[in-house]
């Protein structure tokens, strides 16, 4: 496993993010290659990103001559070829309510509120800006409140989603708690949320990924 890691990424890309938590919990090192998502009409366009990622987006991750597409695939990738620490549970049942919890953000959420689901409401059908916040309000209000109810009544879960140590579904939550806030979601109807998130950021692999942190940020 010697080759090197490349991520491509954008520093406000959640699905990005989620994949720089995992690399960073697992002490691994690697290259970023920023993908503008704006700029030029978006890098992820450039032919040759595509002949990478023929989806058009990001993150993809590079491992010597492998290349990985999808966050969540990503991150299993690495949990398989890097076993610890531990991404996902040890048990097929404590693995299931992980991914459960990882694809209520990855799958439900975030997928309704991206960046080409907004274009196409502004470029396309001339959706103003204020109706596009509401919707991204929306949607992630939606996928809260029954994330809310599962981490709040179940025992499994500890200081993050779940047990005492962060994994899959926890890489999933602070980046789109990060997006809920940057569109000025009220979160205080998700308490155990915000206490999960804020338990997280307090860790160095969480808070080496924030996207204000990252080489392109400024860029």
């Amino acid at each position: 496993m010697a080759e090197q890691l490349k991520l491509y990424s954008y520093w406000r890309s959640s699905a990005a993010y989620r994949v720089r938590i995992g690399l960073n919990l697992k002490g691994l090192a690697y290259e970023t290659v920023p993908v503008h998502l704006v700029r030029d009409g978006g890098q992820q366009h450039a032919p040759d990103y595509v002949a990478k990622n023929p989806q058009h987006m990001v993150p993809t991750l590079q491992h010597g001559a492998r290349v990985i597409r999808q966050s969540l695939a990503i991150l299993e990738y690495l949990d398989e070829a890097w076993p610890s620490p531990r991404l996902l549970p040890m048990t097929a049942r404590d693995r299931a309510r992980v991914r459960a919890l990882a694809q209520m953000v990855a799958c439900d959420i975030h997928p309704l509120n991206n960046l080409r689901v907004l274009q196409y409401f502004e470029g396309t059908w001339n959706v103003p800006q204020s109706e596009r916040e509401d919707w991204i309000k929306h949607w992630i209000t939606e996928g809260f409140a029954p994330m809310e109810a599962l981490l709040a009544g179940d025992a499994a879960t500890g200081a993050f989603c779940h047990g005492q140590t962060p994994g899959l579904a926890d890489c999933c939550l602070v980046p789109q708690v990060f997006n809920a806030r940057r569109f000025g979601v009220d979160m205080s109807a998700f308490p155990t949320l915000v206490r999960i998130e804020q338990a997280c950021l307090a860790l160095p692999a969480f808070d080496l990924a924030r996207p204000e942190n990252q080489p392109d940020a400024n860029a």
